[in-house]
């Protein structure tokens, strides 16, 4: 049980320190090489994990091998445009001027009903406001609308608006304070506490999360029961 234990664990951590290291693109999108990787890792990572008879360096090497082919591979793909394309191919206009290009669909084997979904996803229940449909090297859909039928923006409109997007910053999750956040705003510990005081809180601990943004606008949410 121990040594299931431990080479479960030891697997577990070379493939999370491999995919970070390959950087978080991978994590959010998978290009055709990517996911040919993570089905190849799973079938690799769960023979030594059952098989007490195969030393674990026989799992972790084809690992440490796949994780390296990949990192060399998207290297290629940074520094040529031609090898991207060689193996991750290129995107397919679905809809262009709005027309459906039916080739392109029978080429890719996507669907209407998939078209249809991929546009519903993007919020468009009309074709007819669609001027572009683009698949993807992902999988997935770009939609742009004509001017006519997408919002406007205050710039159409002739508008000024003034630029108050901050990205707020974390003080508190769930009890517990991040020093990062606060010294990232220039914040201590004593405004801290005044700024808890001042929405009902004896300390952080009574708090599930707080937040400060660039203009310093105060998110203060308690747990259940603090208050």
């Amino acid at each position: 049980m121990a040594t299931a234990f431990v080479r479960t664990l030891l697997l577990y951590f070379v493939i999370i320190i491999g995919i970070r290291v390959m950087g978080k693109r991978q994590i959010g999108e998978l290009e055709p090489i990517e996911l040919v990787l993570m089905l190849l890792i799973s079938d690799l990572a769960a023979v030594p994990m059952q098989d007490f008879g195969i030393p674990l360096l026989n799992g972790v090497l084809p690992i440490v091998t796949l994780l390296s082919l990949s990192m060399l591979l998207s290297f290629f793909s940074m520094h040529s445009i031609r090898f991207h394309r060689l193996v991750c191919g290129n995107p397919t206009t679905l809809i262009q001027d709005g027309v459906i290009r039916q080739d392109a669909l029978r080429r890719n084997r996507f669907t209407l009903d998939e078209l249809l979904e991929g546009l519903r996803v993007q919020g468009v229940t009309d074709l007819e406001t669609v001027k572009y449909a683009v698949l993807e090297t992902n999988g997935q859909l770009s939609v742009l609308l004509y001017p006519d039928d997408a919002p406007a923006t205050p710039r159409q409109l002739g508008r000024s608006v003034k630029d108050d997007v901050f990205i707020p910053v974390v003080l508190v999750n769930d009890g517990r304070v991040l020093k990062t956040g606060l010294r990232d705003r220039g914040l201590d510990a004593a405004w801290l506490d005044k700024t808890l005081r001042e929405h009902g809180f004896r300390s952080a601990s009574e708090v599930l999360l707080m937040t400060v943004d660039g203009a310093g606008k105060v998110l203060c949410v308690g747990k259940d029961g603090a208050r």
